[in-house]
């Protein structure tokens, strides 16, 4: 989706994001160093849960597409997180982007310029958003890393259903160890994190 309409509006490959999110085209620029830490030390939690034989069915592919024709969308995770089976069916399709059915685990770490885009969405917000679009499409988990100075929490959804709803979720506050559940059970350190400036 982002080579593709990115090179319809003329956008540099430069690190910006073209997406469509809510059937309008958002285009965001490119994540600072903190947000990239952050998602980085995701990556690095599953690695090193992997290394002491955890956490072994998991990939972890950082900003890939995700193909959400069927909703008439198309998103770039912060970090997608796939079951070995699911990396070696996209693999075999040769596509360019993974289908919903794919992404077990989606994260989005929240900008300044984009915010509203990730979050479950508020009573005023019209239009839906990426906490929607996940849940219409059956992505069993959604990690959002919420960097808001006000907020400086990360939530993880789960239960989607069509609708576009997540059912449950729980929180953490930055500074307190994000545990994820089943199937992946792992501890994801969030000491170092901090909010946007």
């Amino acid at each position: 989706m982002s080579d593709e309409l990115g090179d319809i509006l003329d956008i540099p490959h430069d690190g910006t994001r073209v997406e469509i999110v809510g059937g309008e085209i958002v285009v965001s620029p490119g994540p600072d160093f903190a947000h990239n830490l952050i998602v980085s030390d995701l990556q690095d939690a599953f690695a090193a849960a992997k290394a002491v034989g955890q956490a072994l069915g998991w990939r972890c592919v950082q900003t890939q597409d995700v193909n959400l024709s069927e909703i008439h969308e198309g998103y770039i995770p912060d970090l997608c997180v796939m079951s070995q089976a699911d990396v070696r069916r996209a693999k075999d399709r040769r596509s360019t982007k993974i289908l919903p059915d794919e992404l077990t685990l989606a994260v989005e770490v929240t900008s300044r310029s984009n915010f509203a885009e990730d979050r479950e969405p508020g009573p005023r917000r019209q239009r839906p958003n990426k906490w929607n679009g996940y849940a219409r499409t059956g992505i069993p988990f959604y990690l959002i890393v919420d960097r808001d100075p006000q907020v400086m929490s990360s939530t993880l959804f789960t239960e989607p259903n069509p609708a576009g709803l997540y059912e449950q979720s729980v929180s953490w506050k930055f500074g307190e160890p994000i545990q994820l559940p089943a199937p992946f059970g792992l501890t994801v350190p969030t000491d170092d994190w901090e909010a946007w400036d």
